[in-house]
């Protein structure tokens, strides 16, 4: 095929569910690529001699590589070179946003649709296990060595498998009562599906990885005791799980009012939340977005997401605002929340102001800036504030690790060793809020730097 052939090849599109259809189950709404389909997509790559989609992917994936022998149907083989690299391509070729990552410096993008290389990804990861594939390379021998990880997120999983396939012991601690941390309570099923974390759950346990689900490492159990029960290092991969506050009057005290993680959590852990038929959803991003759709599919009559800035300019995957439109849900946009409304403690609206773009701020996005006597009101059952997560980091007297005022902790950024020698940290926990492929990125450095840490290498 010439490359007049490649460029006529139109990007194509997923199977997915009708909105209709969707918004009464939490079923995956994006089926991803067939066979076929995923080999027409595969023949648009253009195979450049200076791939600038590796990168853009926070892994550095070869993504020519097995784009290319996925084109040859070699999948299996393809699988494994983004192995090479990545710990979990089920998970990052759905949740990944790659039109900010790899698809985004896509040369193919500049005048054209890019790749679909999150599809081909996912499309590989799928086939290995509807095909009963073993997900992961053979375990090295135990070496007597044992290592906890605190967390189960992505960074937490990718130290535990890198770890565990060097001949490690690793046991994992998570505070939740479920594996997988925020992908198990902050992503509905509808984009990652349980069986997707439960086949990395089990590429685990087919290595020897021992997970322990409910333990909060700092209360139930201390750094110190750690350490005296025999594991020469600890990863830390905690995560940035606190929500966000509006700062508005009334915002802890009134009834309806809650923050998108906790909402996010209680009911994707079974605790249902009713709390009326209108909601507002405060925010931009996936979180606000997935707030909304679990609403919906919940059974709120009316959903409404505000956000101060432009369609354009929401941080949310594109894939994931155009989804939440079709579905249904209300997006008022260059609006935002002034002051809470309330009758004997209980929720009963949120007055708002038109904004309108200023000058631009440091992201390089023009500031949204309120448009005086704009004013209005919104009636509300429930009012969710999805507005960004902060790091709350392990508290611990028994062994204090350095923090900084943002609560990350602070880490040699080549070793991403903390304060206390034997203690590592990566992920969200040390760069904030970030992507899954960068919490997995973070995750590799660090158990790079473990072992050689415990073979005395450094």
């Amino acid at each position: 095929m010439n490359i007049r052939e490649q460029l006529a090849i139109p990007r194509q599109q997923p199977r997915e569910l009708n909105p209709r259809e969707r918004i009464d189950n939490f079923d995956e709404v994006s089926k991803g690529f067939d066979e076929q389909t995923a080999l027409v997509e595969a023949r648009r790559c253009l195979q450049c001699r200076k791939p600038l989609c590796v990168l853009g992917c926070p892994i550095g994936n070869d993504i020519p590589r097995f784009i290319d022998l996925l084109r040859q149907r070699k999948f299996e083989e393809a699988y494994w070179t983004i192995r090479e690299t990545s710990s979990m391509p089920s998970i990052c070729g759905r949740v990944c946003p790659h039109e900010f990552q790899c698809e985004g410096a896509c040369i193919r993008g500049k005048k054209d649709a890019p790749v679909a290389i999150g599809l081909l990804e996912r499309f590989l990861a799928d086939w290995m296990i509807i095909n009963g594939k073993n997900l992961s390379p053979r375990c090295a021998p135990k070496n007597g060595i044992k290592v906890a990880v605190i967390g189960s997120g992505p960074a937490g999983i990718t130290v535990a498998h890198s770890l565990a396939h060097k001949g490690y012991s690793c046991t994992v601690f998570e505070s939740l009562p479920v594996f997988g941390g925020m992908l198990s309570v902050g992503i509905p099923n509808y984009r990652l599906p349980r069986n997707i974390i439960g086949a990395e759950l089990y590429a685990l346990q087919q290595c020897g990885v021992n997970v322990k689900t409910g333990i909060t490492v700092g209360s139930d159990l201390t750094l110190s005791e750690l350490h005296e029960q025999g594991f020469a290092a600890v990863f830390l991969g905690i995560g940035a799980y606190e929500s966000r506050r509006l700062g508005l009057e009334g915002e802890l005290e009134t009834r309806g009012v809650m923050s998108g993680i906790d909402y996010l959590n209680q009911m994707l852990t079974g605790r249902e939340i009713a709390l009326g038929d209108r909601v507002v959803v405060i925010g931009g991003g996936n979180v606000a977005i997935d707030v909304a759709r679990v609403a919906l599919r919940s059974g709120w009559k009316e959903v409404t997401i505000v956000y101060r800035r432009t369609r354009e300019e929401m941080p949310a995957s594109m894939v994931e605002i155009t989804h939440v439109e079709e579905e249904g849900v209300r997006l008022l946009l260059l609006a935002a929340p002034m002051r809470i409304l309330s009758e004997n403690g209980q929720l009963t609206g949120v007055e708002c102001i038109r904004m309108q773009p200023g000058e631009p701020d440091r992201s390089g996005r023009r500031r949204p800036v309120p448009i005086e006597g704009s004013n209005f009101l919104l009636e509300a059952d429930a009012l969710i504030a999805a507005v960004g997560q902060k790091v709350i980091p392990v508290h611990d007297e028994t062994v204090p690790v350095a923090v900084t005022p943002q609560g990350t902790y602070v880490v040699d950024p080549v070793t991403l060793q903390t304060s206390v020698e034997w203690i590592f940290a990566g992920g969200d926990t040390v760069l904030g809020p970030q992507t899954v492929a960068k919490a997995v990125c973070q995750g590799l450095d660090a158990a790079e730097s473990m072992h050689r840490y415990l073979q005395g290498l450094f």
